[in-house]
């Protein structure tokens, strides 16, 4: 795969989650993706359909998402997109943080995704009723 075809199927799928089209997303995961929060306890997700639905765990309270991208670098299969996320909460609450983002793209489709961000920074910001959401969900929501 291309350089550039490589940073296009991480851009579309990066705008498909800001604008929260879950079935363009998947389109753009490799049937064997593994995503992973990487300072997070859990053992993230395996397979676009169990990738979105730990996303819309915490989406689902969301309004909007926006995000900023600061760097795209690509090398052969790997692209690191350091970016910042904007979430607006349905209540209008808002977090925002930067993230930096590796995803490993196997036959044009991203293969392994890894988020690495600080996440007592960000779930600092989070609403407490958000939070106690979020505790209701479980590993085996999504795995």
């Amino acid at each position: 795969m291309s350089i550039e075809k490589n940073k296009a199927v991480v851009k579309k799928m990066w705008h498909a989650l800001s604008e929260m089209d879950w079935e363009t997303m998947k389109s753009c995961m490799h049937p064997d993706i593994h995503y992973q929060d990487v300072p997070s306890d859990d053992p993230g997700a395996h397979g676009p359909q169990n990738c979105v639905k730990r996303l819309q765990i915490a989406f689902n309270h969301l309004s909007k998402q926006e995000q900023v991208t600061h760097h795209l670098v690509t090398e052969g299969d790997i692209v690191f997109l350091d970016h910042t996320e904007t979430w607006t909460f349905k209540s209008g609450e808002m977090a925002s943080h930067t993230f930096v983002s590796m995803h490993e793209i196997r036959d044009g489709l991203i293969y392994r995704w890894s988020d690495y961000w600080d996440m007592q920074k960000f779930v600092g910001q989070f609403p407490a009723w958000f939070l106690e959401e979020m505790m209701k969900a479980s590993a085996d929501d999504f795995g």
